[in-house]
């Protein structure tokens, strides 16, 4: 699963006055005896036999969080499993300085600056109650509000500010007076900001939004003085430089590489002005890529066709009339049925694709396509020109670092070249134009064959539903059929039978362990073969239209960490985050999945797998810390190969009424479907990311070309049927305006060359040979999931594989071999 929020006015970092703060500093100053050197931090619980019940988190000093700024970050718009995945966000910040002496004289005049005691203690309570500074090893979920947003965020930036003053006076180039007191500083923010964001993403509001938007620019500030620091850059240099150097670990020597680079990155270099200007950008990209994901969530959520006739949906499944139901209930009119309806149509997932596929109403398909495709266009949530600016900044950002484009800057922490994605990107377009343009010649001769008025001139809205007939047609298919057979509950079961049998470990669900933030979230402890439990997360399964972002994802909630252990040997166990928008239960029936919603789950359980069974100690690189991001897919994907595996597939594929198998016939004609439109589905997503990569070297903002000029450009060589000409997808591409892919989206390619070629060790030793596939299991998870980003991504692979990458399993798995 790294940049963050927005608006389009730039102004001053939030500042909290004396009469707010001023109590908080007086504890903790008085219990640090001024020593901010000292860093309070949260250290794991103490766990015990995953059997017992009163496994729960022992009161700590503070909170505890990983040190990377890393947030739910969207996956693709579409891979084989319409997965969303995980999002990295980087963004920094500068706030007011203050020395420390300044913090000593501030502290001795608390009482002649608060105007009345009662407002002091009023304050103080305030700070004791609030929820985001209290002590927890889990958020408390269940009881931050918006309320608690700016006094928590904007006391805990006052106390690092001063702690990072501290570091920086007192630092030497030595792992335990640089690294280590870094890393606790910096988890203290990750922590709360993660769960206030997680939040965001999970249970949006307007307060929460004000919120966060008032508190961000102070966020944003203190991380840029963070990257900024020289004394910590120079501290960094030094141990790079010393004669220790060679005696360093692999994944010391990255951290000290990482911190280098990010410094750099982060303007550390640049002169005073310049560093000014950097700064104002930064803050300035933070605020529109919030604002750009907020218009997008508000734009989904805007959208609602209200249908009282049965004629206008003829052709839904049960599953959809049930949730059109069900949606129409939740809006006000209660006697809604799926027989008799009324029901209403949204831009959620699940309603939107249910449309697009099976909907025999052409003008409706026409009205929701059109209306998916220029969400966030028009009126107050236009983000046309949150995207023009986006990119100007991202330019001038480049430009002040040294590179010619944006890309450049993004391919720096990355394993490929510009030059390397492009060329990745033109192969497999290549290999995938011809095919595609078979998949519209068959499915314009199907559509003639049935009669259809329109075969002659299929259009946009006519793709999707056309090719669930022919799929039907040709494999005797019909995903909505399949769907009783995945339940929710089975597909877990089997998702983690399958994980003990890989990777030797037990998921086992502990409700009630940890607060979560609505009833339909699940939470896990994951324990290896002796029972000791060495991981934990949260699964929220169902789609919230209402307050929940759309997509997939996974993100951490806290990272393994040797510096943050509590009893001073056993490193801080990893907890994370799964989010998923399927079709929540309807009536008595469970969550009903189609194909596609299993291939989801297993994807983002690839990624949590990834953060989870990490044995890296060192938590600057634990998990998913610092890999590269076009590494970073790899655990994922290849766990979607698994929904193929014959054996997988039985295990979760059982009737939710009767518990019959899934049939034998059925599953060999859900693998001969696997290549099925393989050419067409390559396209879609090499068209996202090379418009992506065009954006981010080769337009200029404010030149003769708009945006939409260069989509239209990619998309003649990457859409065989052109796009309409009010198509405005881009304004609701989070990927790269709102997220963590801007000039890296081409990673879902790199790494699905990486995760075939990993799965291509278990075909090679054997799929039906299982202690074959439990080594090659074992030694899957020693290296891909252990090493984290202790280690470069290639040479965790060729570790794994015994061999450098080859782009053929991709290809064969696609049906496109034969086409190279």
């Amino acid at each position: 699963m790294r940049s963050e929020k927005i608006l389009t006015a730039h102004y001053p970092p939030a500042r909290i006055t004396q009469f707010h703060i001023q109590p908080l500093l007086l504890l903790i100053l008085m219990a640090t005896r001024f020593s901010l050197s000292r860093s309070i931090h949260f250290q794991p619980v103490c766990l015990i036999k995953p059997s017992s019940s009163s496994l729960l988190p022992k009161p700590s000093k503070f909170l505890s969080y990983p040190y990377h700024s890393l947030k739910s970050r969207p996956c693709p718009l579409w891979s084989s499993s319409f997965s969303l995945c995980l999002l990295r966000f980087r963004s920094h910040a500068k706030p007011p300085h203050r020395s420390i002496s300044s913090v000593r004289s501030f502290s001795d005049s608390v009482s002649s600056t608060v105007p009345e005691a009662s407002s002091a203690a009023a304050v103080m309570a305030n700070v004791e109650t609030n929820p985001l500074l209290k002590e927890f090893y889990f958020p408390p979920f269940d009881s931050i509000e918006a309320e608690h947003v700016r006094p928590g965020i904007r006391a805990l930036l006052e106390k690092l500010e001063f702690e990072l003053e501290e570091l920086e006076r007192t630092v030497e180039p030595k792992w335990p007076k640089l690294v280590e007191p870094l890393e606790k500083l910096v988890d203290k923010l990750a922590v709360v900001w993660g769960a206030v964001s997680h939040l965001k993403a999970v249970k949006d509001n307007a307060e929460l939004r004000a919120a966060i938007e008032e508190v961000q620019p102070g966020k944003v500030a203190f991380e840029l003085k963070l990257g900024q620091s020289k004394p910590l850059y120079n501290a960094f240099r030094a141990i790079r430089e010393s004669s220790d150097w060679d005696a360093l670990s692999d994944a010391r020597k990255r951290i000290v590489e990482s911190q280098l680079k990010e410094a750099v990155l982060n303007g550390v270099a640049l002169e005073d002005d310049k560093r000014e200007e950097f700064n104002k950008i930064e803050q300035e990209l933070a605020k529109l890529s919030q604002k750009f994901g907020e218009n997008v969530l508000d734009a989904t959520k805007k959208f609602e066709k209200l249908i009282t006739d049965k004629n206008e949906i003829e052709g839904l499944p049960a599953t959809a009339l049930g949730l059109a139901a069900q949606t129409a209930v939740s809006k006000g009119h209660e006697n809604a049925t799926a027989e008799s309806g009324p029901w209403i149509i949204t831009l959620d997932a699940p309603s939107f694709t249910a449309v697009m596929q099976h909907a025999k109403n052409r003008t409706l398909r026409e009205e929701v396509y059109r209306a998916y495709l220029s969400r966030a266009s028009s009126g107050d949530l236009d983000n046309t020109p949150i995207i023009d600016q986006i990119l100007k900044l991202r330019l001038e950002k480049a430009k002040l670092l040294g590179y010619n484009n944006y890309a450049e800057v993004s391919m720096a922490t990355k394993m490929a070249t510009v030059e390397k994605a492009e060329e990745l990107l033109e192969k497999l377009r290549i290999a995938s134009w011809n095919p595609a343009v078979k998949d519209m010649e068959d499915l314009k001769i199907f559509a003639k064959n049935q009669g259809a008025s329109e075969a002659e001139d299929l259009s946009n809205w006519d793709i999707s539903f056309w090719s669930e007939r022919l799929r039907e047609s040709k494999y005797d298919i019909n995903e909505e059929e399949l769907r009783p057979y995945f339940s929710l509950p089975k597909v877990m079961d089997g998702l983690f039978s399958l994980a003990n049998n890989l990777f030797g470990i037990n998921v086992e669900q502990t409700n009630g362990l940890a607060p979560v933030w609505n009833s339909d979230v699940q939470f896990y402890r994951v324990s290896d073969y002796s029972g000791s439990p060495i991981a934990f997360f949260y699964f929220d399964p169902y789609s919230r239209p209402s307050e929940k972002r759309g997509g997939a994802w996974m993100d951490e909630v806290v990272g393994r960490s040797r510096v943050l252990s509590r009893d001073g040997s056993s490193p801080r166990l990893p907890v994370a985050h799964m989010v998923c928008n399927q079709m929540p239960p309807v009536g008595d029936k469970p969550s009903l999945m189609t194909f596609r919603e299993v291939e989801t789950v297993f994807h983002e359980f690839g990624h949590a797998l990834q953060h989870m069974l990490t044995k890296q100690d060192e938590g600057l690189v634990a998990g998913i810390r610092n890999v590269e991001w076009d590494a970073v897919e790899l655990p994922s994907q290849f766990m979607e190969n698994w929904c193929y595996h014959r054996d997988t597939l039985m295990s979760i594929g059982k009737h939710y009424e009767t518990g019959e198998s899934f049939p034998e016939d059925i599953y060999k004609k859900l693998l001969a479907a696997r290549t099925f439109r393989a050419g067409s589905q390559s396209l879609r997503q090499l068209k996202f990311a090379t418009l992506d990569l065009e954006l981010h070297t080769k337009y200029v903002p404010g030149g003769p070309e708009s945006v939409y000029d260069v989509d239209r450009r990619v998309s003649e060589k990457t859409q065989v049927l052109p796009p309409i000409p009010e198509d405005k997808f881009l304004c609701g591409f989070i990927h790269i305006f709102g997220g963590g892919y801007a000039a890296g989206y081409y990673s879902y390619k790199w790494a699905e060359v990486l995760s075939a070629d990993a799965f291509s060790a278990f075909e090679d030793a054997g799929l039906d040979n299982d202690k074959a596939v439990k080594d090659t299991g074992r030694r899957f998870r020693e290296t891909i999931l252990a090493l984290g980003g202790g280690k470069a991504p290639l040479d965790v692979f060729v570790e794994f594989r015994g061999r450098e990458p080859s782009p053929e399993a991709l290809l064969r798995h696609n049906g496109l071999l034969q086409v190279v």
